[in-house]
């Protein structure tokens, strides 16, 4: 599902326009990414956003077969709960 149908989607489920499910979409991603880069979590209840954390490592250059450096990193991940509604 890509960004406009979810959006879509969550205007008809909540009874709003299409722009007021987006800027409540784009307010979610905001203030999770600001939260987990903080290092807190962001709970729901079919799971939580959490910071991932990737050491420096030795990697290789597809093309070339060159042995690279690379960086330690952050990203945000996604563990899903057992709590939220079955599919």
């Amino acid at each position: 599902m890509k960004k406009s149908e979810l959006i879509a989607k969550l205007a008809e489920q909540a009874g709003v326009s299409k722009k007021v499910a987006g800027d409540v979409l784009s307010a979610f991603e905001d203030v999770t990414l600001e939260t987990v880069k903080s290092g807190d979590e962001v709970r729901l209840s079919f799971g939580k956003f959490i910071r991932r954390e990737r050491s420096a490592r030795t990697g290789v250059n597809p093309k070339t077969g060159e042995k690279i450096k690379i960086k330690a990193s952050k990203s945000v991940g996604f563990k899903a709960g057992v709590k939220g509604k079955k599919i």
